[in-house]
């Protein structure tokens, strides 16, 4: 028989488990929810002297009491808990066969909890805490619906369940987010699974795309004791889906599940293969982290500045200014009689958002004084993850530039951002987007937390009267233009440059 030792999140207690409690016993497995000190109804005495030992030690003794029954031991950490359970395994490795990270961050030895909290608002305000030294303080938790939307998306949570939710939600003390994570490396033989939340922004096709690109903090997840599933709900399936998680976590404990692909197990990653157009090379000059592409013309000629997706790690060669898909596209700026750039904007993280912004626009005035450049005729060009950054160009867009452009974008925040505050929704700031032409290029297999975005934006624009061009590929996929090499891609490619060099070269509507 497999015990489940269920390990809550942030603000919450053993009571968040019920369902799926019941549902493991009625499949003939045992659930075990462990009572974090100071979270759990039943054990709440003041936050003074509480901190991440204190929630490991809550779980080794969980671990201890199920071990003499000598049951297959499923350690499950949810958002927070991940922490505390990865500790307790740590400590009591030889005992668990299997942990379960739940819609959860990747805690790293000496890394505090604080590091993986989503709001990076209340992540500067734990960190400033005055009671930081002797766990005093505590951050309070969510007191309305909206409150819990910091933490996670309570996409498929009813009414009732938030209410409940919130009523029984406790203040989290400040030290079990600022003490490190101390492991020994005990723990690193341990199966695991993880349980992606697709309605809280993850996915397997995400964090594949990120081993693509070489992110070395996941290259342990190719091993093949990791498996994964998704979840088509937000951050607390327990909640909303707790018999579709009581399946996977069932499914889990027997070694089932989808196993990535090693980033050199594949021919070329994605991003690197050709493409989709073959277009003819470019003169190219390099100022800095910016490219320029210049056509073979003497007058002053209008420019493309286009934007690399991300996060992208900061050691990832070949930078994405020699992606092909970034300098195909530029050819084909050229090759229309346009002058072309590309910008390594350093956007690592999300938390890079601002940085990324930052040389974005200054990469924009940078190609703007170029001696080849008309600098009254600009458009900006974003693609995947820099779309949050057009929300700046949407909110106030200066006269110089004609068009908007966007391919697979990400247009908005996904919920396990973070990013609460307005600068970086696009969906909000398209109102303020006057008459400036947008370019949308949307792929119908998109990823479903990414599509999510798109549609919000479209609905918006529709509400506001904004003009928006939508550029479909029913049959592409993210990335489409070197992994989908069909004359579907190839004519999609072909219209959205046309639509944007067309708005160049017309007068301003506005």
């Amino acid at each position: 028989m497999t015990a489940f030792i269920l390990v809550s999140g942030m603000f919450t207690g053993t009571h968040v488990w019920r369902d799926t409690v019941t549902r493991l016993a009625a499949a003939g497995a045992e659930a075990h929810p462990v009572p974090l000190t100071g979270l759990d109804p039943s054990h709440r005495p003041a936050c003074d002297g509480i901190d991440l030992e204190t929630h490991i030690a809550d779980v080794v003794a969980v671990i201890d009491s199920v071990g003499v029954t000598g049951r297959r031991i499923v350690l499950v950490g949810h958002d927070y808990g991940i922490h505390p359970a990865l500790g307790a395994a740590d400590r009591r490795a030889g005992r668990v066969d299997r942990i379960v990270y739940l819609d959860s961050g990747m805690p790293r030895d000496g890394v505090p909890a604080l590091a993986a909290v989503p709001d990076q608002r209340l992540r500067g305000r734990a960190a400033g805490s005055s009671g930081d030294e002797n766990g005093a303080d505590a951050l309070p938790p969510p007191v309305t619906h909206e409150d819990w939307l910091r933490w996670g998306s309570t996409e498929g949570v009813s009414g009732p369940a938030l209410d409940r939710l919130t009523a029984m939600a406790a203040p989290q003390p400040m030290s079990t987010l600022l003490q490190p994570l101390r492991l020994t490396g005990a723990v690193d033989p341990v199966p695991v699974t993880g349980v992606l939340c697709t309605g809280n922004g993850a996915s397997i096709e995400m964090v594949q795309m990120r081993v693509n690109h070489g992110d070395p903090t996941l290259g342990a997840l190719v091993d093949p004791r990791v498996t994964f599933f998704e979840l088509p709900t937000g951050h607390w399936p327990m909640l909303s889906l707790p018999a579709e998680l009581t399946d996977v976590l069932l499914r889990a404990a027997a070694g089932e599940g989808h196993r990535l692909v090693p980033a050199d197990a594949t021919d070329t990653p994605a991003h690197l293969r050709p493409f989709v157009l073959d277009v003819p090379e470019a003169p190219r000059e390099r100022h800095g982290n910016v490219d320029l592409y210049l056509p073979d013309a003497e007058a002053p000629r209008p420019a493309v500045l286009f934007v690399h997706g991300g996060p992208v790690p900061a050691d990832a060669r070949p930078t994405p200014r020699d992606w092909p898909a970034l300098t195909g596209y530029a050819r084909c700026a050229v090759a229309s009689g346009a002058v072309a750039a590309v910008v390594d904007h350093r956007l690592h993280d999300v938390d890079d958002y601002e940085r990324a912004a930052g040389a974005v626009a200054a990469a924009m005035e940078c190609v703007r004084a170029a001696p080849r450049v008309d600098a009254d005729r600009a458009a900006l060009w974003f693609f995947s993850g820099s779309g949050p950054i057009a929300a700046d160009w949407l909110d106030a867009p200066p006269p110089w530039l004609r068009c908007l452009a966007a391919s697979y974008p990400i247009l908005g925040p996904l919920p396990n951002w973070g990013l609460t505050s307005g600068r970086f929704h696009p969906a909000r700031a398209v109102a303020n987007a006057g008459a400036l032409p947008v370019v949308l290029t949307r792929v119908g297999l998109e990823m479903p937390p990414i599509a999510v975005t798109v549609e919000e934006f479209l609905a918006a624009a529709k509400d506001c009267g904004a003009g928006v061009e939508v550029i479909d590929v029913p049959n592409g996929h993210h990335t489409f233009e070197t992994v989908d090499p069909t004359d579907e891609s190839r004519d999609a490619v072909r219209r959205a440059m046309r639509a944007v060099l067309d708005h160049l070269h017309r007068p301003d509507p506005r």
